[in-house]
């Protein structure tokens, strides 16, 4: 896979010798230059998870060679080495990275196997993305296999191609014993790799996978690959996903695949990471690719990317009549109790905090919970009401499958590029057949509150709050006990102890005078307008505040039939939730 248009070839080699420390060892090869100077870059960020992670931080005793001698490498960015290769054509550079923490976006090594997630293993010469490359792997003693949906070598398997930079950014590689089995769906060849054990049904595995990908397939009426890898890592405790172009990582808990609710929620895992090889991966926000590697790639859809694909997985399960309507309502209600009973969600528009993603989601502290929401969350709840709005004023004949299809086909294959945000909204209004301004102001933009009632009564539904009529009281702090102390951790806006003075890491020594070693039945009997007078210590110091309680204001919604349906609603209904 050498450019022809180049002369420059890159290679790398990667050893472990000290596996058992969790090192990688690399040794990367650069012919053919012809510059004065090279300038060598590591990514600081992994597309898919929003946040610098500064990978250069676990880089040790980097090293360039020429004709066997070293030359001067001078670090002038976190991320950046600069070596003065006047007269030199060809350049070794040798360096060790640090590979130990446990996630779907970074690398991890030990004796057992190797993760590489590749920003944070190959450094690049700059000005080079384009170029090709060759990864040589020389396995740790017994590993004998390797998964990864980059190209291999048909003489070693643990030879590994990649046309450019892009690419290998966007492929991880598994390498050990991982237990390895596969599928093919419509011509595309699947590959599972599954690391650490676990409980599961391969059968099983093989064919409810299967039904996820033509379910998805269906939607854009193509899959782009030729062969797509799915890397499930099983922990003893532990989940989390990261799309890539042709493949994905999983984390997921052994045990989970043994019990219906767990086996169920990987397979929705496993849906929104799938389904993200359109979403995101091909049909994406504009600014998403090509990518600056060295800084925040900001954009408002998130919401889009990440809050449709949220949306798809669990529509996309429900489907597949994994689980009845009943069931899928009822997943539907927690994730709107789950943005109504957030504080943030009176604070932070759906847009913003997409934008923000890098300063805020990613990096959440104990007052993330009043400032901010999930655009995974609000994202997947506005897609369900256009969803519905669509179906209704189409009369069962659109859905927002088609509003992905257009776009897909629009951007990604005709124009080969990203949408705008106005661009995104043209389609969903082309779809639907109606102009979105007001939706967008109150809902994309704003903080009117949602009416779900008003979509979800297209299907015949309506959402009822199960706490309504209620006067219970509320403190409004979680807590936890730390070696037999009560230490409070959250304290929600506008709640009684939000009013009353109540901070978060306040230890609560006595209520009433009582000495507590559980908040568990403080309430019992109380009323809104009860007090209650909290000592606390803070920073070592005794004090003492009185909280007046006011009424709970949470929400425990229900999404139940309507009594009297009408046909249209029926179509509605059958169409959303393929019945």
């Amino acid at each position: 896979m050498v450019n022809a248009a180049s002369a420059t070839q890159i290679s790398y080699t990667l050893t472990f010798p000290d596996a058992q420390a969790h090192y990688v060892d690399v040794e990367m090869h650069i012919s053919g230059l012809k510059q004065p100077a090279l300038n060598l870059k590591m990514p600081v960020w992994v597309p898919g998870s929003y946040l610098v992670r500064e990978f250069s931080k676990n880089i040790e005793t980097l090293n360039a060679y020429a004709d066997g001698k070293m030359l001067t490498t001078k670090k002038t960015r976190k991320n950046i080495w600069h070596i003065n290769i006047q007269g030199i054509s060809a350049v070794t550079v040798k360096y060790r990275v640090y590979a130990f923490e446990t996630s779907v976006r970074t690398s991890f090594i030990d004796v057992s196997h190797a993760f590489l997630s590749s920003p944070d293993i190959f450094i690049y010469p700059d000005g080079m993305l384009q170029e090709p490359s060759t990864i040589r792997i020389i396995p740790y003693k017994s590993w004998k296999k390797v998964s990864t949906s980059l190209e291999n070598s048909a003489e070693d398997i643990f030879t590994l191609q990649s046309p450019n930079y892009d690419i290998l950014f966007d492929s991880p590689i598994e390498v050990g014993n991982q237990d390895v089995f596969g599928f093919n769906v419509a011509g595309v060849k699947y590959e599972v790799a599954m690391v650490g054990g676990g409980t599961y049904d391969k059968e099983r595995l093989k064919k409810d996978l299967s039904k996820i990908v033509e379910e998805e397939t269906a939607i854009y009426g193509e899959n782009p690959n030729k062969h797509y890898t799915f890397i499930v890592h099983n922990y003893l405790k532990g989940g989390g996903g990261l799309e890539h172009l042709s493949s994905t990582v999983l984390g997921v808990s052994r045990a989970a695949y043994a019990t219906e609710p767990g086996y169920q929620n990987f397979l929705q895992l496993a849906a929104h990471e799938h389904f993200h090889l359109w979403n995101v991966k091909r049909l994406r926000p504009i600014v998403l690719g090509p990518f600056d590697y060295d800084n925040e790639n900001y954009t408002t859809n998130l919401w889009i990317a990440e809050g449709f694909t949220a949306y798809y997985q669990n529509i996309i399960v429900r489907r597949m009549h994994l689980y009845d309507p009943e069931n899928y309502l009822n997943i539907l209600a927690t994730d709107i109790n789950t943005l109504e009973n957030q504080p943030g969600s009176k604070v932070q528009p759906l847009a913003d905090a997409s934008f923000d993603a890098w300063i805020k989601s990613y990096r959440p502290n104990e007052n993330s919970n009043n400032t901010t929401i999930s655009y995974y969350n609000k994202g997947a709840l506005i897609a369900m009401l256009l969803d519905l709005q669509i179906i209704h004023h189409t009369n069962g004949q659109k859905s927002m499958d088609d509003v992905m299809k257009y776009m897909y086909t629009q951007y990604y294959k005709n124009k080969n590029c990203g949408y705008t945000d106005e661009e995104f909204k043209q389609g969903l209004e082309l779809v639907l057949g109606e102009n979105l301004d007001e939706f967008y102001k109150n809902y994309i933009y704003g903080l009117t509150p949602i009416d779900y009632n008003k979509y979800l009564q297209y299907a015949g539904y309506k959402l009822t709050n199960e706490l309504a009529g209620t006067n219970d009281p509320a403190l409004g702090i979680n807590t936890v006990t730390n070696n037999g102390k009560i230490i409070i951790t959250t304290v929600l806006r506008e709640s009684a102890a939000w009013k009353d003075g109540l901070n978060v890491n306040d230890e609560i020594t006595a209520i009433n005078g009582d000495e507590v070693t559980s908040l568990e039945g403080i309430l019992n009997g109380k009323k809104p307008g009860d007090k209650l007078i909290f000592n606390i210590n803070r920073d070592g110091l005794p004090m003492v505040i009185q909280v007046i309680l006011l009424k709970n204001t949470r929400v425990k919604n229900k999404i139940t039939a309507l009594s009297n349906v009408t046909e249209q609603q029926l179509t509605v209904r059958k169409k959303w939730l393929k019945l």
